[in-house]
């Protein structure tokens, strides 16, 4: 009786334990960004540059983690007396969104040396909201080429505002643009408490070499194709702001949409042409329900087809997807090879003091 009890003890055991792992590797990884980025008019080069590699940012974060759910944000600041001294765009899977605001950003504003660096950074480590827990990486990249204001009253400064960033886990780097002399011991000590690393690059953000491959043509008419199968609906309010969405898709320049292609080609987590409101996309990830949407949110494709054909046309256009996503992977891995060859044969390699290659590198080390 006593061994019987003893075996069903053991069993039972090892049940929860097993039911305990497999809990623990559901958990999805996550992986959440933040720039903080200083957008006073002597920045306006480096945001252009920010502008047209957030993609690759991007797409390094999945080649480094390929099943994370990523997230970003950002936090533009400038300084008091300017046309705004803050403004956020929350962190959010959503990064077609965060380029959108990336596009309409302009450098303005500034002109005395300290910028509202500290509140920027209140912002982004106590403001935003951070997801918890030991799965998720947390790194926040301030981006700036002027010391902040120590002398407003009553605003918490870096300091204690990176006490609350090691309290939460939150790595912060700076990447200091230029050379300003007032600027080099702060962007080192917020480095230092932050956890992260200190980079130094030119004003203008750093020279980027392109390499152009045999597979751009084909991998930007096949993008092309992708985008046609994208199908908005939901209120009105979401329709357009996914069609919004890949209007400034289309509207990028060549080197940039590359880019966004070998973001998508190369999630493994899921599939998606755009993030949230394609109706394509959403059904495959099930994040929605053909038979559940109300029928005035339904796409316009759809409200003069039967009910009872619907399904089999969202089918078709998931197939058709699919087959294009495939030959997308294909090209994608294959651009990747030649771009590899091609910087081995040459010694071309992007410029070590670019914005893109500190921020690239950074996210590997940190990532691993």
């Amino acid at each position: 009786m006593n061994r019987l009890f003893l075996l069903s003890a053991i069993s039972l055991f090892a049940l929860n334990t097993a039911i305990a792992q497999a809990a623990v590797q559901q958990v999805q990884e996550r992986v959440e960004v933040a720039f903080v980025l200083d957008t006073t008019g002597s920045m306006a080069d480096l945001i252009d540059g920010a502008k047209r590699k957030i993609w690759s940012i991007a797409s390094t974060i999945v080649d480094t983690n390929p099943d994370a759910e990523i997230s970003m944000a950002l936090v533009a600041y400038r300084d008091r007396g300017d046309d705004y001294v803050v403004q956020t765009t929350p962190l959010s899977e959503d990064i077609q969104g965060l380029y959108g605001k990336l596009v309409k950003l302009e450098a303005d504003g500034g002109g005395d040396t300290p910028e509202s660096v500290n509140e920027a950074l209140q912002n982004a480590i106590n403001d935003l909201k951070w997801s918890s827990g030991d799965h998720v990486k947390r790194i926040v990249f301030l981006v700036g080429d002027a010391p902040p204001h120590m002398d407003y009253e009553q605003e918490r400064q870096y300091p204690r505002i990176l006490k609350d960033a090691q309290d939460r886990d939150i790595i912060v780097n700076t990447v200091q643009a230029g050379d300003m002399p007032e600027t080099t011991p702060i962007w080192k000590e917020i480095a230092q408490y932050g956890g992260g690393r200190y980079m130094a690059i030119p004003q203008s953000g750093g020279d980027v070499v392109v390499i152009i491959s045999p597979y751009d043509d084909e991998i930007l008419d096949l993008q092309g194709e992708l985008d046609t199968t994208v199908v908005p609906y939901g209120r009105l309010e979401q329709r357009e702001d996914v069609s919004r969405k890949m209007e400034e898709k289309a509207a990028a320049a060549p080197a940039v949409k590359l880019d966004n292609s070998k973001f998508y080609a190369k999630r493994a987590l899921r599939k998606e042409v755009i993030t949230g409101g394609d109706l394509i996309g959403d059904v495959r990830n099930k994040a929605v329900e053909l038979d559940g949407i109300a029928e005035a949110e339904m796409p316009d494709e759809l409200r003069d087809i039967p009910k009872a054909d619907r399904k089999a046309w969202v089918a078709e256009r998931l197939d058709k997807r699919a087959k294009m996503e495939a030959r997308m992977s294909e090209l994608i891995a294959r651009r990747d090879a030649f771009v590899v060859e091609e910087q081995a044969k040459t010694k071309t390699v992007k410029n070590v003091d670019s914005f893109d290659r500190a921020v690239e590198d950074t996210l590997k080390a940190q990532l691993n």
